[in-house]
C-alpha cells in the first residue's frame, strides 16, 4: 500500500502551485468570488447583470464561470463598486507562517 505524503498549504493555493503574480491571482479570485455571491443571490440573468456591472454579456459569462483570472483587479473592484455591497478589510498583525495579504 501507497502511504499518501501531504504538504501544508502556504494558505494561497496559487503560491503553492508555483505560479507568477500568485498574489494578484488570489486577489482576483476573493474579489470574483465576492462578486459572483452578490449577483447569485440577486438571481439576475446574465442580461440584467451586464447592465448592472457595465460590462458585456462575454465578460458576464467569463465572471459567473469563475475566470477570474481574466479581470484586473481595477475591474473587479469596479464591479464590487456597481453592486453597492457594504465591504469590511480586517486589519490584524500578521503572523508567522501566514500568508502576507488575505482578502476575506
Amino acid at each position: 500500500m501507497n502511504k499518501e505524503e501531504f504538504v501544508p498549504s502556504s494558505g494561497n493555493v496559487f503560491i503553492d502551485m508555483g505560479l507568477e503574480d500568485a498574489d494578484g491571482l488570489m486577489i482576483r479570485a476573493r474579489l470574483g468570488r465576492a462578486v459572483r455571491r452578490i449577483l447569485e443571490d440577486r438571481a439576475l440573468e446574465q442580461q440584467e447583470i451586464a447592465r448592472w456591472l457595465g460590462a458585456d454579456r462575454a465578460e458576464v459569462s467569463r465572471l459567473m464561470k469563475g475566470k477570474y483570472h481574466l479581470f484586473s483587479e481595477d475591474r473587479l473592484l469596479g464591479f464590487l463598486n456597481r453592486l453597492n455591497p457594504r465591504v469590511e478589510v480586517p486589519m490584524k498583525p500578521h503572523r508567522q507562517g501566514e500568508p502576507v495579504l488575505g482578502l476575506v
